[in-house]
């Protein structure tokens, strides 16, 4: 063999990859019902746009970006994350002049160089939804019903919601110099990237992934200890939606979430057991993100749901996937000279919406048979010399194994019709 797959990246194959089109079908529904429309951005785009809009002092920007220079002499990365593309397309396509708010979402590969663990990849799928253009709680208990509503279909049980503020412009000087206060007589002991951070982003220190550092942060001043009046009367109607809705929350104050762009509420929703990453998804409220990309002040809030996280949570959970593709009918010859009638019928068979298929390496009668076994197809239709004078078939039920010879044109009757 020449080579192997790249560390940190999977080939999703026949009987998996059944898996992905049924949470993707469910996605895609949930998205219509909502009034959530496709968008779809290029894999790659000009570094700038992930360090402007992620913010440079992130674990992405700062560790796990795959940036390259291209022929042209240009600095362009992977995409890392879906919604700083997406405010770029939002702005470049003007799809500010249409009506608002825009509610968008897209499912596709994300790529980030880290240590790959359980349910976490180089190269990773992710299903992100983003709306621009509306501030009101409303919205935003909205996007959070709709992700619980995609696990909801998907069958998953026991997932937690977590919910925080993490305020606005406004109250972000006064937790800055509160945390600063509070963690300059320990910043010796915290980890270099750490010390790095406390000029620059010290509430970053907060979502810091190193135990020692957790600890030593631990009592630290948070967000809700900081919030202004009106920060604190969204985060409050944001909480009666969702117990509007009946959906449960649970106030966590240390949630910062990962990136710079967010503002106001943030969400995180976890499932026990699927290893060290618990997280199947999150997101929150980045009013300044669309500013910060060259717009127009823009409010905005989305979130993304991990497909493979989402995945090995429901075969962990022991949910039902849909059985894999299988023919409604398998089409069998017994002579050679049934080739070509086996050949139409397979063709008319196709244009009436029936699944199926033949064989293609000269198998004997026996051996199309055992594959057609092989493809747990539900009928055969067996083409002999006899069928092809009478105009028949030998159609044989590949569960019960009784046999009957109908008239080919009456087929479809008895596979159910369509």
């Amino acid at each position: 063999m020449l080579t192997n797959r790249p560390r940190g990246t999977n080939d999703i194959i026949p009987g998996e990859v059944e898996k992905w089109q049924f949470v993707e079908d469910v996605i895609r529904d949930v998205c219509r019902t909502y009034g959530y429309r496709e968008i779809r951005t290029p894999i790659f785009e000009h570094t700038e746009l992930f360090k402007r809009g992620v913010g440079e002092t992130t674990d992405i920007v700062e560790k796990e970006m795959y940036t390259f220079i291209d022929r042209g002499e240009r600095s362009v990365t992977l995409r890392p994350e879906g919604t700083a593309a997406v405010v770029r397309a939002y702005l470049e396509n003007k799809l500010y002049t249409g009506p608002q708010p825009v509610k968008l979402y897209y499912i596709g590969p994300m790529f980030r160089y880290d240590r790959p663990q359980a349910g976490r990849y180089r190269q990773f799928h992710q299903f992100g939804v983003e709306v621009l253009g509306a501030h009101s709680p409303g919205i935003d208990a909205e996007v959070i019903a709709m992700a619980m509503e995609v696990y909801k279909r998907l069958g998953l049980r026991g997932l937690e919601l977590h919910i925080n503020s993490l305020g606005c412009p406004e109250c972000r000087p006064k937790l800055r110099e509160r945390l600063k206060e509070f963690l300059h007589t320990r910043l010796d002991q915290f980890c270099p990237t750490c010390q790095d951070r406390f000029e620059r982003n010290p509430m970053r220190i907060l979502d810091c992934k190193n135990e020692k550092c957790r600890a030593l942060a631990a009592g630290a001043p948070t967000t809700l200890d900081c919030l202004c009046d009106e920060c604190s009367a969204f985060f409050e109607a944001v909480k009666e939606h969702l117990e509007d809705l009946g959906i449960e929350y649970v106030v966590d104050k240390k949630l910062v979430r990962g990136l710079d762009y967010y503002t106001h509420t943030a969400f995180e929703i976890m499932a026990p057991g699927i290893g060290a990453q618990s997280s199947v998804g999150g997101g929150g409220r980045y009013n300044g993100l669309v500013e910060q990309c060259g717009g127009k002040d823009t409010p905005g809030i989305g979130y993304a749901l991990g497909l493979e996280r989402i995945i090995l949570t429901m075969e962990q959970q022991g949910v039902k996937f849909p059985p894999a593709w299988r023919p409604d009918i398998f089409v069998v010859t017994a002579c050679a000279e049934a080739e070509r009638t086996a050949f139409k019928l397979l063709s008319k068979l196709r244009e009436k919406g029936y699944k199926a298929d033949k064989d293609y390496n000269g198998r004997s009668l026996k051996a199309q048979m055992k594959y057609a076994g092989k493809l747990n197809a539900r009928y055969t239709a067996i083409l002999g010399e006899n069928e092809l004078k009478n105009g028949t078939a030998m159609m044989k039920d590949m569960n019960t194994g009784e046999q009957q010879e109908i008239p080919v044109d009456k087929i479809p009757e008895l596979l159910g019709g369509k």
